[in-house]
């Protein structure tokens, strides 16, 4: 087995046909009694509007052309550090859950002698921690599906067929913590124009500079010999490394083991904890609903009104899978109680929990927080399996020492992170607003959801009803809020977990 590595690949799947005259067209809008055409758009127009428009800071006229773009031959690296650390964009990414990894695919940084074969090593041994991890955790996700879905001695081979399919993906989903970070993924990415010149002007940021600039240029590039004007006429250049705020700051004195030993101290035995809430954030909900009607308290008492906007047999919203809380005038009363955790998350689980756009974090710059000792979270499934625990200790163990070793080598800090494991350790504050907490909470206290994720929101729901019980009382997954009103409950389904989570919830056990 080899490693297979390779430069990013970037394509332009969609893009308006002028999108630089489209922005000025939009501009000229705004002063006009119709809409301007984008074939109206003259020569002295694209000369005094763009920069007027651009450098006075009207960025809103350059969000209407969207590029859609292909990237293939990225890190997960990448990907978490910048990519997606923002909120403004859409992306359709290879799952590592559902897709198997049989070959050893990753970015390798420009580092040659015995650098990169460490480097190349490193990867090589966690696909080899991977592949045995999944066949040693297929045994004990197969019985419990079984367990769990009921199947008898006379049940079809069709059914425990289909059975052994579902528990070989819930295999992998564990192994891949063990992948190195620097393993490629592929997507599909739409951004704004505005949201690309963003990243062209901040792609030296993060953690992987290098990387960053290499698929930020090929995007800039492609949209450029598609309409030269867009980045030719308008735009700021890439801010210098050192001209970054971060690059300013202190160097901790008693190193990332420390910060990370304070920070677990805190959560005290929690994936997350709630360190701040709107105090009055019942009567803050109640309030916003009355005056959204034009009601007082006698008419509408506290109650009365959270009931209306949080009860599901009430507020059918709150059935719509298509999640239109936003555009309702009542559910928007729900934006204005916000609560703040500190958690703790793998970086593969954190990949997904960003994908919350509405609820955004501070999340570490791992080249700040690096630990010389082995810092990582453990799947459950991997803790309850003796030889599977030992084989996973064995890959973390591995992954800090090749980085440790690299370190020594003089390989920077940024390629060194490469190596570490999906499992690291990632430490995080988040905050966020009840009507988009709710969503999530509604998404990831579903037993199909990620073990890490769904652990955090369970800690959080739990908090929130301690301080706010009347609005927590209807968050819950789609089964327990569709319970009894409509049909079916479970919106999963084929996939549905199994297990009748209505009838317990929250003290349901979650084996998978």
């Amino acid at each position: 087995m080899s490693l297979q590595t390779g430069s990013p690949i970037v394509t332009l799947r969609s893009i308006p046909g002028l999108p630089f005259d489209g922005a000025i067209a939009a501009a000229r809008t705004c002063y006009s009694p119709r809409v301007v055409g984008v074939n109206e758009v003259t020569e002295k127009q694209r000369q005094t509007i763009g920069s007027l428009t651009f450098d006075g800071g009207h960025h809103t006229v350059y969000q209407h052309a969207n590029f859609e773009f292909g990237l293939e031959n990225v890190s997960r690296q990448f990907v978490w550090s910048f990519l997606h650390s923002y909120p403004f964009y859409n992306s359709e990414q290879s799952s590592q859950r559902y897709v198997k990894l049989n070959e050893p695919r990753a970015f390798v940084p420009p580092v040659s002698g015995q650098a990169l074969d460490v480097y190349e090593q490193a990867i090589l041994r966690a696909w080899d921690h991977y592949a045995a991890l999944s066949t040693l955790l297929k045994d004990d996700t197969f019985r419990i599906l079984k367990e769990l879905r009921h199947v008898l001695p006379q049940s079809s081979p069709e059914r425990v067929q289909a059975i052994g399919r579902d528990a070989e993906k819930k295999a992998i989903e564990t192994a891949r913590y063990v992948i190195p970070i620097a393993a490629f993924t592929s997507m599909v990415h739409t951004i704004s124009g505005i949201t690309l010149h963003r990243l062209r002007r901040m792609m030296r940021s993060g953690d992987a500079p290098h990387e960053t600039q290499l698929i930020v240029s090929a995007m800039v590039d492609l949209v450029s010999e598609h309409d030269p004007a867009f980045f030719s006429r308008v735009g700021l250049d890439a801010l210098d490394g050192q001209a970054l705020p971060e690059s300013g700051f202190p160097r901790t004195i008693e190193g990332g083991d420390e910060f990370a030993r304070r920070f677990d101290g805190r959560l005290n035995g929690r994936v997350s904890r709630l360190v701040d809430w709107s105090a009055q954030g019942e009567e803050i909900v109640a309030t916003s609903v009355r005056d959204t009607f034009g009601l007082d308290a006698e008419e509408l008492p506290t109650d009365e009104a959270l009931d209306r906007v949080m009860n599901p047999a009430r507020n059918r919203l709150r059935l719509d899978t298509l999640n239109v809380t936003y555009h309702s005038p009542l559910m928007r009363s729900l934006h204005h109680t916000t609560y703040t955790f500190e958690k703790r998350l793998s970086h593969t689980a954190d990949s997904q929990d960003q994908r919350h756009r509405m609820v955004p974090a501070s999340r570490p710059m791992m080249t700040w927080v690096d630990t010389q000792a082995p810092d990582y979270v453990t799947p459950m499934l991997i803790e309850r399996n003796p030889h599977a625990r030992q084989v996973f200790r064995e890959a973390m163990a591995d992954a800090w020492q090749a980085k440790n070793r690299l370190l020594e080598l003089g390989v920077p800090l940024e390629f060194a992170l490469y190596v570490l494991p999906n499992a690291k350790a990632l430490r995080l504050v988040e905050s966020g607003p009840l009507i988009a907490l709710l969503h999530k909470w509604t998404m990831r206290t579903c037993f199909n959801a990620q073990e890490e994720i769904y652990r955090a929101s369970m800690d959080e729901v739990e908090q929130v009803a301690a301080c706010h019980p009347r609005l927590a009382r209807f968050i819950g997954p789609p089964c327990v809020i569709r319970n009894g009103l409509v049909s079916p409950r479970c919106t999963e389904g084929t996939h549905f977990c199994g297990v009748p989570v209505w009838l317990g919830f929250p003290k349901v056990e979650r084996r998978l």
